[in-house]
């Protein structure tokens, strides 16, 4: 199994609610995603104030590396990772993505 984890430095300019949007987005490909096994997201709590610029994530779990990479390729996923990247400081800059196998 895979841990797709994401954490995200959006721009202040955007809402927790225009956030939420995108990242909520993101759990409606698992339905055409065989092998996407979990999805949920919210902001980081940082009890340690270790990361106070990532205020937001996800974790996906895959059965797989075939199932992350169909997940990467789906053209719903594309275009919400086009929108999360817009909405980001410094773009792909301001993502961070950990592949776990677990």
């Amino acid at each position: 199994m895979l841990k797709h984890c994401v954490f995200v430095d959006f721009q202040l300019q955007y809402t927790q609610n225009e956030r939420d949007a995108v990242l909520a987005g993101f759990a409606e490909v698992a339905a055409d995603v065989p092998g996407m096994l979990d999805y949920c997201f919210g902001p980081n709590l940082d009890f340690e104030n270790k990361s106070p610029a990532y205020r937001d994530g996800f974790v996906v779990t895959f059965e797989n590396r075939d199932a992350l990479l169909a997940y990467a390729n789906h053209p719903h996923h594309v275009a919400l990772g086009a929108r999360m990247v817009a909405m980001c400081n410094g773009g792909y800059d301001g993502i961070i993505v950990f592949d776990l196998s677990v």
